[in-house]
């Protein structure tokens, strides 16, 4: 029998399960097994692929925690229980330390204790490892186990399963209670239920705060649960005098606090003070005092059931707080007053039903995935106006007739006032309003390997002071995010965590790779110069956050003379850099490569192309769906992995043959290794988990979807990758 049972359960929110499983698997226990009660498909397929060792309970998507720890529990056969939210993490070391622990409890007295508590750290999306309040209580009461009646303060430790273990038996005696209500209740239950309860003064458990916004909304009447959860503990404690007053000050400051905080309904809002004032003037204990200061003033007022001079109380500390902000705020305000009064004076119009907006890269012009969906709203719906939002600099590359507004500009911000749909590669500055029937569709510009979003906090070198609330902010006005692939739609929930709803309709800039034929193949490559019968390689580096411009990290000209005359070699930097200062300016001139740094779109690029040889640009996601040979040189693996963090291993996920120097890229192409049997097995796994939805009617789904209304079930099927065909190789595009 284990002495602990490391009970994870719930669905794998956000993809934190798989880090909180790859700690456990990397610190084992003999005296400890793993139980995952995963609930939904994501969760299942990340607990199977874990050690075999680790028993994985199938839960149909929905299952409540309740239910989950409960179905948990039931396959588990250790002497303690720990129950781990799949959110959440353990420290190192936490498994072993709580097993110790219980072990010795169990030596000392038998069956005499039925919950340990221990310490925490909380994480949230903007902060790692914040050290929790409750250490001066688990030090107060020491290590021996005591009734709760001695130690009622315990009841003030944050109420969570996961900061405590329960012994085996003792949840079997009472898992009815201890499943009933949400886990703060379960949590006071066990305490309140337990014969004795000791301590560990040590950090054993992380707790990981998702952000509000990228959870389904509460409904108002929601709030009332609160109020049950309390009734339904001070029930329990009814004859206990200690535990009641601790449980009773716990109340009135949830309470208190729930009513200033939330914007609820009035109607909502009354009902609630009125059901709040009830428990509060029930449950109060004998010669109760109130705190002093503003917090007292509120329990008198709330125990008086005053409604209306509650409101007027906190209206006049609003009052104060608000003129203490605005004298701070009215020097910010000045700079921007003329645009602020042009662009409100514009969000006070109607929004226009049939004006679109598009851009793409930073404004640098019609391109990528806002492109494809504009050129198939213009077939589809010609009566939508589009307006393209482009930097001066890049106005004179604007297809001719295209309708623009360069930002800063009186009418960019009249534009983005009154548009319907508002949609972007990038995000729109932090200064657009959100109007609520206004549209802001995310299209993303590549499938992620480096880590982005919130999860570049822990990287500085790729962060570079990025302002993550000001992240938060924009992503919070999208309505709609554009994934190619069910790993894409995973790390944009974790990487951006907001309401919008995910469209899994594959990216539009790559229908082209499968409607373009045999002609469309020929004219990209007269257009860049590639002889008949040449092979075009394409070498399309990603931009490194450690380096402060575009270094080649190969000897191009080396290169080429070793390809051949045979092989002309298409050498794209990435668009961060440019300029005539750019390295590739001599060899460009020799005639022995073409420097297509600038050369736009760059699907062209891929249709044109024999091979690809790219390290860890997005480009080898797109680059796929025409399965060509992929060649990845990764020399500087470890340290990109290092400086700007990565979702999963190229160096085992890889597309085709991988070379570590230039010696092995040049191997690779003069043994044909480059497009052997190997090389297209790893591809065709990379195609399968990739290439998931782009089948050439992205751009079709994404227009009938967001600017038509339809509903999802009228939308092209995605067809399946093995019923795909792509757009023809060069070689057979010239027979």
């Amino acid at each position: 029998m284990p002495q602990l049972s490391v009970i994870v359960y719930g669905p794998n929110a956000q993809g934190h399960l798989t880090e909180l499983l790859d700690s456990l698997e990397a610190r084992p226990l003999p005296a400890a097994e793993v139980i995952v009660a995963a609930v939904g498909d994501w969760a299942r397929e990340t607990a199977e692929g874990h050690a075999p060792e680790t028993v994985v309970v199938s839960l149909p998507e929905g299952t409540g925690d309740a239910a989950a720890r409960a179905a948990g529990a039931a396959r588990a056969t250790g002497r303690w229980l720990h129950f781990v939210h799949a959110k959440d993490s353990l420290p190192a070391g936490a498994a072993r330390l709580i097993a110790e622990r219980t072990a010795e409890l169990d030596a000392a007295d038998g069956a005499g204790v039925d919950v340990l508590v221990f310490d925490h750290v909380t994480t949230t999306w903007q902060t790692a490892g914040t050290p929790s309040r409750d250490g001066r209580l688990l030090a107060a009461v020491g290590r021996d186990g005591l009734p709760l009646d001695e130690a009622a303060d315990l009841l003030r430790l944050t109420p969570l399963l996961g900061n405590r273990a329960l012994r085996a038996a003792f949840w079997r005696a009472h898992e009815q209670q201890l499943t009933t209500g949400d886990e703060p209740q379960a949590a006071h239950a066990a305490l309140l239920h337990a014969g004795r309860v000791a301590c560990l003064n040590q950090v054993a458990y992380e707790n990981r705060l998702l952000r509000p916004e990228s959870l389904p909304p509460l409904a108002p009447e929601d709030r009332f649960a609160l109020i049950d959860r309390y009734d339904s503990l001070l029930s329990l404690a009814k004859d206990r005098r200690a535990a009641r007053t601790v449980l009773y000050d716990l109340m009135m400051r949830d309470l208190v606090r729930t009513f200033a905080g939330e914007n609820l309904p009035d109607a909502v809002a009354r009902e609630f003070f009125r059901r709040a004032s009830l428990t509060a003037v029930r449950w109060r204990p004998e010669k109760h005092e109130h705190p002093a200061g503003v917090e007292g003033v509120r329990h008198a007022l709330l125990e008086e059931g005053a409604y209306t001079k509650y409101r007027a109380f906190q209206a006049a500390n609003r009052a104060r707080r608000a003129a203490k902000k605005a004298v701070r705020t009215r020097k910010k305000q000045v700079g921007a007053k003329l645009r602020d009064q042009q662009y409100h004076r514009a969000l006070n119009r109607p929004v226009d039903p049939n004006l679109a907006v598009f851009a793409a890269y930073w404004d640098r012009g019609v391109s990528c995935n806002p492109a494809a969906i504009a050129a198939k709203l213009a077939e589809l719906a010609p009566h939508i106006h589009q307006v393209w939002t482009v930097s001066k600099e890049n106005t004179a590359l604007l297809p001719p007739g295209t309708d623009h507004v360069v930002p800063g500009t009186r009418r960019y911000w009249e534009t983005l006032a009154t548009a319907k749909y508002l949609t972007n590669n990038v995000n729109f500055p932090n200064a657009v309003v959100k109007r609520p029937d206004a549209i802001h569709l995310q299209t993303h510009h590549g499938t992620p390997l480096k880590r982005m979003g919130l999860d570049q906090k822990e990287h500085p070198a790729a962060a570079k002071g990025l302002d993550f609330k000001a992240l938060l902010a924009r992503i919070d006005k999208w309505d709609y995010s554009l994934s190619a692939n069910s790993h894409s739609t995973r790390m944009w929930e974790r990487a951006y965590p907001a309401r919008y709803t995910s469209l899994d309709y594959g990216y539009p800039r790559n229908d082209v790779f499968y409607t373009s034929g045999a002609q469309e193949v020929r004219t990209a490559r007269e257009r860049l110069g590639i002889p008949p019968g040449k092979t075009a390689v394409l070498y399309a580096p990603t931009h490194r956050d450690y380096e402060a411009g575009f270094t080649p990290r190969l000897d191009l000209a080396a290169l080429a003379d070793r390809l051949g005359e045979d092989t002309v070699l298409l050498v794209r930097a990435h668009y961060f850099y440019g300029g005539a200062a750019s390295p590739l300016t001599g060899l460009r001139r020799s005639g022995r490569i073409i420097d297509v740094s600038s050369y736009d779109p760059v699907e062209e690029l891929c249709l044109a192309a024999d091979a690809l040889v790219t390290d860890y640009s997005s480009i080898m996601f797109d680059y796929a769906n025409l399965d060509r040979p992929i060649v990845v040189y990764a020399d500087d693996w470890e340290t990109y992995r290092t400086t700007r963090g990565v979702y999963f291993d190229l160096m085992t996920d890889h597309p085709g043959q991988v070379a570590r120097t230039q010696e092995e890229l040049t191997e690779i192409f003069a043994s044909g290794a480059w497009r052997d049997e190997s090389a297209a097995k790893a591809r065709a796994a990379f195609r399968r988990r990739f290439c998931e939805y782009d089948d050439g009617r992205a751009a079709e789904r994404v227009v009938r979807r967001v600017f038509l209304g339809e509903p999802e079930e009228s939308l092209p099927p995605v067809i399946p990758l093995e019923e795909r065909t792509p757009a023809p190789t060069p070689e057979e595009a010239s027979a």
